[in-house]
């Protein structure tokens, strides 16, 4: 027993000096991290005045648990958690903060950012009923027929508004441009591949459109339900579906460096577009002038402390931006067409698309997982009285970030901060992160599975697809 006693005491001996020797967790560079990520949200964070008043949350409070959370904290891990809980309670899903993110060191291959995992999976197509049609371009957006009420129901399924979750797309890009599969991919090359890619994603949506005009169906249901958003192609999709001259929401941005370079280059293109466009000259210089107006108002800061407190500050947080469409809110494809210089006064422009395309009673099927490009989709509608809105409350996080947007890097922990940079406003003012009402709620419930979901649509949809006709009418 003795013998066994000294070995455990020298064992412990041993070990002892280990325990005391080890370096103690420092919250210090965290807590001076957080510092950093509070400056980043009262100077770079679009919905800071939603948060406070919409949200009601109390963002002292929030960074003062974070702070003591640091404070306590036995290990990064912990010090982490504390970051993560302070973005899940705010509650805005274009807030985030990623760990050791990797910086680019040069060009990667084509198609690597290409990602069928963001693509949500549809609802509509499990129907009972439900017919597929099988069409050349069924891959990227899947269509079918299903009868409700005596009427035969066109459903076209949008999983993503924008070509990324498509790598087939990417690969048929790459073999007709010529471009290795195995060599990096520069800015320029990049660039060949968007623009041959929107075009192929545009292209295809409309001949799915023609397939299902040419199925003779009555009503076009559009299922955007778990759609996660996209691209600016969501203004050009939207204005397909209707006849009406649709109407883009108005923008708000946040005063700063961003977006003074964004209106200095829109100023500068508009300049030059109007050097070569005689006939459109003095359109396009003013145009130019109130890009130059507005880059004043984004280089003029507006102090947000009052926010801090829960109280309005004197000047306007966010400043008056153009629409999410440009500079012109709507505008006729046909006129613009002839303009080289559409693309930079309406985004629409940038892709094929034709106004129009289906002109009968529209139906959207929206869900807790419809959110960004998808949100501003069904708004447009919503807001133009084009479209009858069903599901459940969207997931509410409206406008995202543009020209890159302003992510930002702490100091300690090399953690990037990203927060949205504007916002969208709807008809009613209302800042689009509410998320988009339905206008028919389905009596969802959290939890349900894609067939519970599907069965309960199809019980409702003969009275959907009533009410839509009514409101075509």
């Amino acid at each position: 027993m003795m013998a066994r006693f000294i070995l455990l005491f020298l064992a412990c001996a041993v070990c002892a000096p280990a325990v005391a020797g080890e370096a103690k967790f420092d919250p210090k560079p965290w807590i001076a991290d957080l510092a950093e990520m509070h400056t980043i949200f009262a100077t770079k964070y679009a919905n800071l005045e939603w948060a406070v008043f919409d949200r009601e949350a109390d963002l002292p409070k929030l960074f003062a648990d974070a702070e003591k959370r640091i404070e306590n904290a036995q290990d990064e891990t912990d010090a982490r958690a504390a970051f993560e809980r302070l973005v899940r309670r705010l509650g805005d899903g274009h807030v985030e903060i990623h760990w050791h993110a990797s910086q680019s060191e040069g060009p990667s291959l084509p198609c690597s950012s290409y990602d069928p995992g963001m693509v949500g999976a549809p609802m509509a197509a499990r129907m009972k009923g439900y017919e597929p049609i099988e069409a050349a371009h069924s891959d990227l957006f899947p269509i079918g027929i299903v009868t409700a009420g005596g009427s035969r129901v066109g459903v076209l399924r949008i999983g993503l508004f924008m070509p990324e979750g498509y790598p087939g797309l990417c690969k048929a890009a790459i073999a007709a441009l010529g471009i290795p599969a195995d060599r990096p991919c520069d800015d320029a090359c990049s660039a060949r591949i968007d623009d041959y890619d929107n075009r192929a994603f545009s292209d295809a949506f409309m001949a799915q459109l023609e397939t299902l005009k040419a199925a003779h169906v009555d009503v076009l249901l559009v299922d955007i339900t778990g759609n996660g958003g996209g691209s600016e192609w969501a203004e050009a999709a939207v204005r397909m579906l209707s006849p009406l001259r649709l109407k883009s929401e108005r923008v708000l941005f946040v005063r700063g460096e961003h977006w003074v370079k964004h209106f200095a280059q829109l100023e500068s293109d508009l300049e030059k577009a109007a050097a070569s466009s005689p006939s459109d000259r003095a359109t396009l210089l003013e145009w130019a002038k109130e890009a130059a107006a507005k880059k004043e108002v984004a280089a003029t800061p507006c102090d947000s402390a009052p926010l801090w407190e829960g109280r309005h500050p004197d000047c306007a947080w966010l400043g008056e931006g153009f629409s999410m469409a440009g500079i012109l809110a709507s505008g006729d494809p046909d006129t613009l067409r002839e303009k080289s210089w559409a693309p930079l006064v309406f985004s629409p422009m940038e892709f094929p698309w034709r106004e129009g395309i289906w002109r009968g009673p529209l139906i959207v099927a929206v869900d807790s997982g419809t959110g960004s490009a998808s949100e501003e989709f069904a708004s447009v509608l919503q807001d133009n009285h084009a479209g009858l809105i069903v599901g459940e409350p969207t997931v509410g996080v409206g406008c995202g970030h543009t020209d890159g947007g302003t992510p930002t890097t702490l100091s300690n922990s090399r953690a990037v901060v990203v927060v949205p940079d504007c916002a969208r406003v709807r008809a009613d003012g209302s800042n689009e992160n509410r998320g988009v009402r339905p206008d028919i709620l389905i009596g969802w419930r959290h939890g349900d599975g894609p067939g519970r979901r599907a069965a309960d649509f199809a019980q409702a949809l003969p009275g959907i697809v009533e009410a839509a006709r009514r409101a075509e009418k």
